[in-house]
C-alpha cells in the first residue's frame, strides 16, 4: 500500500507542478482577485476529475484521433476567452474594484476549465490510469491509497501555487499589474496551442 500512496505523492506533485493552462488559469486568478477569492478554485479536480477518469479507464488508451481533436478545439476556443478576460483585467489596473469584482464563478471557471483541458485526460489514460487499474486489482484498499496521495499532494500544490502568487501581489500595483500581463499573454499562448494542435489532426 506505501508504494502505491507514494507514487501517487510523486505523480501528484509532477501534475500540479507542470505549467498547463489550469495551472495558469489559477495564477492570473489569485493575482488579479487575490489567494482567499482563488483559493477555493483549488479544489476544482476533486469535481472535474471523477468523470474524466471513469471514462480515461473505460476506453484506456483507445480514445480516437477525432475525438482527441475536438477536445483540443473546445479547450483552446476556452483557453482564448480566459486570456481575454486577464488581459481586460490587466487593462484596468488603476481600478482594484474592478479587478476584485466577484463574479460568483471562480469555481465554476475552474471546474470547466479542468474538464476542457486534454491533460487530465492524457495523464489519466497514459500515465495513472494504468498504475490505478493494477493497485485495484491487487486491492481495493491499494488503489484508494494511490488516489489519495495523488489528490493530497495536486491540491497541495496547486493551493500553493494560488498562495505565492497571490502573496507575490503584495510587493506593489507594478508587480501585479505586470503579473497579470504575464498570465494573460501565457493562456493566449496555450489557447492558440490547443487550436493548432486540433487543426495540426
Amino acid at each position: 500500500m506505501w508504494m502505491y500512496l507514494l507514487q501517487g505523492i510523486g505523480f501528484g506533485f509532477a501534475a500540479a507542478s507542470q505549467p498547463g493552462p489550469f495551472q495558469t488559469y489559477l495564477i492570473s486568478q489569485s493575482i488579479s482577485r487575490g489567494w482567499r477569492h482563488t483559493l477555493p478554485s483549488a479544489l476544482a479536480p476533486l469535481l472535474s476529475d471523477g468523470p474524466i477518469i471513469a471514462l480515461c479507464l473505460l476506453v484506456l488508451s483507445q480514445v480516437p484521433i477525432w475525438m482527441e481533436q475536438v477536445l483540443y478545439g473546445v479547450s483552446g476556443v476556452f483557453i482564448l476567452y480566459l486570456a481575454w478576460g486577464a488581459l481586460r483585467a490587466w487593462r484596468a489596473p488603476l481600478l482594484p474594484d474592478v479587478l476584485e469584482v466577484d463574479d460568483g464563478l471562480p469555481m465554476g471557471k475552474a471546474v470547466v476549465m479542468n474538464m476542457l483541458s486534454p491533460g487530465p485526460y492524457i495523464f489519466w489514460t497514459l500515465v495513472t490510469g494504468p498504475i490505478l487499474v493494477a493497485s485495484w486489482r491487487e486491492s481495493p484498499a491499494y488503489g484508494l491509497s494511490f488516489i489519495g496521495g495523488f489528490y493530497l499532494m495536486l491540491v497541495g500544490g496547486l493551493a500553493t501555487i494560488v498562495l505565492v502568487f497571490g502573496l507575490a501581489t503584495r510587493f506593489g500595483a507594478g508587480i501585479k499589474h505586470a503579473m497579470l500581463g504575464v498570465s494573460a499573454f501565457a493562456l493566449l499562448v496555450f489557447g492558440l496551442y490547443q487550436l493548432s494542435k486540433a487543426i495540426a489532426f
